[in-house]
């Protein structure tokens, strides 16, 4: 399913996967290094709503619904230069049109590279 994707090309990788809970790690390398050398912070906004999507799309009815992001932002709170970020998405709240997911990047020390927040809409399929 992710084949030709941007998880894909930036080599995100689910790693956990239960109701109200996803865990992903990305590389990072040059596919999200910024010219500076250091993560990219679309690179990690890109993490973030994927955990988010994923953990979303758990929590829906899947044969009649589907989720997207409505609104995303993130406070990126410490360059990372090579290694692999973790990112672990948490809901926060789960309703009938729209989740609030909250997520947290950090390194391998489990220091804080980025934390945001990502709103899902939920939408019937037509």
């Amino acid at each position: 399913m992710i084949e030709n994707t941007l998880l894909q090309a930036l080599g995100i990788e689910v790693t956990h996967l239960e109701k109200g809970k996803v865990i992903a790690t990305m590389p990072v390398d040059e596919r999200t290094r910024q010219p500076f050398g250091i993560l990219h912070g679309g690179a990690s906004v890109a993490l973030a709503e994927t955990v988010a999507s994923v953990g979303a799309y758990e929590l829906v009815d899947q044969e009649t619904e589907v989720v997207a992001g409505l609104e995303i932002n993130a406070n990126h709170v410490r360059s990372k230069h090579e290694g692999v970020v973790t990112a672990v998405g948490t809901v926060l709240h789960q309703g009938r049109t729209t989740q609030v997911w909250d997520i947290k990047l950090t390194d391998e020390q489990d220091r804080l590279i980025c934390v945001s927040r990502c709103t899902m809409a939920v939408i019937k399929k037509k």
